[in-house]
């Protein structure tokens, strides 16, 4: 059946009445809409998702693929690869009967302290917008509505709830609001606004929905709260904010039905968002009669080979000194693989966008499967256990019931008596798989051996009357109110509570974890245990004796859960304790180590000239170790370049802070000066600029042209000529930016305002075609006076990074209209296909 159309669709809003109206603008469930019959309208199922789909269920036995994180894929400066991945989700998204994915995160890198960053993709607003709007593509060709969050100035996570972000006009339009003003000019179908507040008002009632969002660019898609963002009734009803997620419950649900029969909210305010919801439905094909809930999807296997390659186009070389990298598998007889995050890679950053891999391939997995046959590898962790305990797998712990792999859930009434019980993977319950409905409490239970005897630390998560017993003896007992209104405070990561037992090796114990149930305290509950501390000093000789002993070293570093995840900032950027100090002794016992790190964000890097090869993977996806094998091995170059700029250490950071005021204010006192913006305004110099990375190969820059003369916001296209210097094929990133000096409005020293990549033999050239928006040589003028453009001269440098830019012409502005905005409406029936300009 062919979809409808927006003709056809406006006289559904006449077969509704005020209440059936009310009811479709607050979510049915978590994750659910209310279907409407009387419209043809089924459900529309949401789903979190940026580096994969979870689904409606927060369930470890249903698997979903895993990406790597979304400052990987910035890292690529790849939109075929982008829009392919996005194309893998809304696959995904099928598959799952999803509708709606709450992705991508549109958000800045303004601070290295902000602990989201992995789920956002850079500091540029360039490189963020086109990096969404190639995974806005991907996602929205598979028919699945693709969401661009979170709208705006979420750019840190302290007091995310409340904060208030003061920006000035020109700030906010020139770099927060210009990644989701290129989502909206390539047609994305939703717009999540955040939890924070903008200028003094929150951003589920901010005026900011309607103007600019929906008038100036011409938005005509649905605006969905965040998950709890619909805070109070009229002021959000009156505003540009279309569903209050999630339901049944919310300040509309209870009370927007009497506003508007009461004339406290228009009439063709509530008609303005059913229409918009209904257009949504249209799209993702959930409108008219017999619309089917899923739709086919290809099998997860199938992704797997775009996933491994995902994993090396966004790996970043920092070093590569004597050419250490590509490593010669042939010429090898030992590798010694150390680190922690050598087998416990972390592949996703934490928070509620969390997806449940069917496997992963850790780093030292992959190595060794390219080795297999060819040299010894040998593994040493470097450092003894963290001591934080870990949620209960598969590994010791068995169900009491049936003896499998896992642990035993049950939900109990007042009295104990079982009113649901299921076999799980995993310690660390979020949603069992059947409501709370009745229950006072949920019962985490296994048996469980442990490896080594000792004293262990064990740990209960939740909230309320909490008890843990081991063995038979309660070691834990305790009340612990709810303290947060955070959603993912409560709801999917709660404190753990803790206690230490002394255990036998090889005996096995039963552990019971009970914690009770009261409203708005969730359900999630988490049983988890730490080994004894182990020996620092000997773990650490270990791994000296290996990397000396062996040709090469291969050290994997990286941050963990509690240092970088959604719900808070990083405290510094320091690796764990104890990581820095490895790394120094590794790289003194083998002058041929490799260094990876695993983390989602920057991180200090004080050992980083000591390091003959630096190479990043970010979160990695579920292919970590075989994507990390390929890049090691020369079976793939690194093709990432950096979408934030690092420091060697925090004191050099020249906009670091996330925390308000002691009024709750955040002020973005820098202006425009962000990334490797604010660091050209400083003079200091990072340890490795926005834009840098290399690969296998070298690249010479040789020319750059572009038009003498370019009329005022009009796009133009600047050439750069490269040749491949290397002896193998290579990839490389142009990058161009824009500079002016004397110029009468504050600017940035210089701006990211084009890329192109090229691909090129060796001792070959190749010419990078760079569009140019005509927007970038604009400035935005308050007072209402819009985009504007200053005559005269204009410097344009072509390079490899931001602080690597040889080539350099002179342009002229020259007579011409501004255009007040990039688009003027995406209620086309081509929706998906329109491109940004800079595009």
């Amino acid at each position: 059946m062919a979809a409808m159309t927006d003709e056809e669709t406006e006289p559904l809003l006449d077969k509704l009445d005020a209440a059936q109206k009310v009811r479709l603008l607050t979510g049915a469930s978590t994750w659910r809409t209310y279907a409407e019959p009387a419209a043809g309208l089924r459900a529309l199922t949401l789903s979190d998702g940026p580096a994969g789909v979870r689904g409606e269920t927060w369930d470890e036995r249903e698997t979903s693929l895993v990406l790597p994180s979304p400052t990987a894929l910035a890292a690529s400066w790849d939109e075929r690869l982008l829009t392919d991945l996005g194309a893998l989700l809304a696959s995904e998204a099928r598959r799952k009967s999803v509708d709606v994915l709450l992705a991508p995160t549109l958000n800045l890198h303004r601070s290295p302290l902000g602990g989201r960053h992995f789920e956002c993709f850079s500091e540029d607003p360039l490189l963020t917008g086109r990096t969404g709007v190639a995974l806005i593509r991907g996602i929205q060709s598979g028919g699945v509505a693709a969401t661009a969050k979170h709208f705006v100035g979420n750019d840190a996570e302290t007091d995310r709830l409340t904060v208030d972000v003061r920006i000035d006009e020109r700030t906010l339009r020139e770099v927060y609001l210009a990644p989701f003003e290129e989502a909206v000019a390539a047609g994305v179908w939703a717009v999540m606004s955040a939890y924070n507040k903008v200028d003094g008002v929150t951003m589920s009632a901010s005026p900011l929905l309607e103007h600019p969002l929906k008038d100036d660019w011409g938005f005509d898609g649905l605006v969905v709260s965040d998950w709890g963002g619909v805070r109070t009734l009229l002021d959000a009803a009156r505003s540009g904010q279309d569903l209050a997620m999630p339901g049944p419950d919310s300040p509309w649900a209870a009370g927007l039905l009497a506003a508007l029969e009461a004339g406290l909210v228009p009439a063709d305010a509530v008609d303005d968002k059913v229409r918009r919801l209904l257009r949504l439905a249209r799209r993702v094909d959930a409108l008219g009669p017999d619309r089917p809930a899923r739709r086919p999807a290809t099998a997860p296997e199938a992704g797997r080979a775009l996933l491994r390659r995902a994993v090396s186009a966004g790996a970043v070389l920092l070093r590569n000194e004597d050419g250490l990298l590509p490593l010669d598998a042939s010429a090898l007889k030992s590798v010694a693989v150390i680190g922690p995050h050598a087998t416990a890679v972390r592949i996703q950053g934490g928070g509620s966008a969390e997806v449940f891999p069917a496997h992963v391939v850790t780093p030292l997995a992959g190595i060794e499967r390219e080795l297999d046959g060819v040299a010894a590898v040998t593994y040493r962790p470097g450092l003894p256990p963290s001591g934080r305990p870990e949620p209960l797998g598969r590994d010791r712990a068995r169900d009491p019931r049936d003896g499998e792999p896992g642990v035993l859930v049950r939900l109990l009434d007042a009295d104990g008596a079982e009113l649901h019980a299921e076999h799980r993977l995993s310690g660390r319950i979020v949603e069992p798989s059947a409501p709370a409905g009745d229950a006072a409490f949920v019962e985490i239970r296994a048996l469980y051996r442990p490896a080594e005897g000792g004293t262990w630390t064990w740990a209960v998560g939740g909230w309320g009357d909490i008890s843990l017993s081991v063995d038979g003896h309660e070691v834990l007992s305790g009340t612990f109110p709810l303290d947060s209104d955070d959603p993912t405070r409560v709801h999917v990561a709660p404190p753990l509570r803790t206690a230490r037992v002394e255990l036998t090796a090889g005996r096995e114990v039963e552990v019971v974890a009970l914690r009770s149930l009261a409203p708005g305290s969730g359900v999630a509950t988490i049983l988890a245990a730490a080994p004894p501390a182990g020996d620092a000093e000997t773990a650490l000789a270990e791994a000296v004796a290996a990397a000396r002993a062996a040709d090469v070293a291969v050290v994997v570093v990286g941050t963990t859960e509690q240092s970088e995840s959604e719900g808070h900032d990083r405290e510094n950027l320091d690796l764990p304790e104890g990581q820095d100090a490895l790394v120094r002794a590794v790289v003194r016992a083998n002058p041929r180590t490799v260094v990876v790190v695993n983390a989602g964000g920057p991180i200090a890097l004080p050992w980083h000239t000591r390091v003959p090869a630096l190479l990043l993977t970010w979160f990695p996806g579920q292919e970590a170790g075989d994507g990390l094998a390929d890049v090691l091995f020369g079976h793939a170059e690194p093709g990432g370049r950096l979408p934030t700029t690092w420091a060697a250490a925090q004191a050099d950071v020249p906009v670091l802070g996330t925390a308000p005021d002691g009024d709750g204010r955040l002020h973005y006192a820098e202006g425009p000066h962000i990334g490797y913006r604010a660091w050209l305004r400083s003079g200091a110099a990072p340890a490795y600029w926005f834009g840098h990375g290399l690969g296998y190969t070298g690249w010479a820059y040789e020319e750059l042209t572009a038009p003498a003369e370019v009329p005022a916001g009009e796009p133009f296209d600047v050439r750069v000529r490269v040749r491949n210097t290397g002896r193998r094929r290579g990839r490389e990133v142009v990058q161009v930016y824009l500079a002016r000096s004397g110029s009468a409005v504050e600017r940035p020293v210089r701006k990211l305002i084009g890329y192109a990549a090229v691909v090129a033999e060796p001792g070959q050239s190749a010419v990078a075609v760079v569009r140019v928006d005509g927007r970038a040589l604009a400035h935005w003028s308050p007072g209402g006076r819009g985009w504007e453009t200053e005559a005269g001269a204009f410097t344009l440098l072509g390079g490899r990074s931001a602080g690597d830019l040889p080539l350099t012409a002179l342009i002229v502005a020259g007579p011409g209209a501004d255009s007040a905005g990039k688009g003027s409406g995406n209620g086309s029936e081509h929706d998906g296909e329109r491109s940004p300009l800079m595009l």
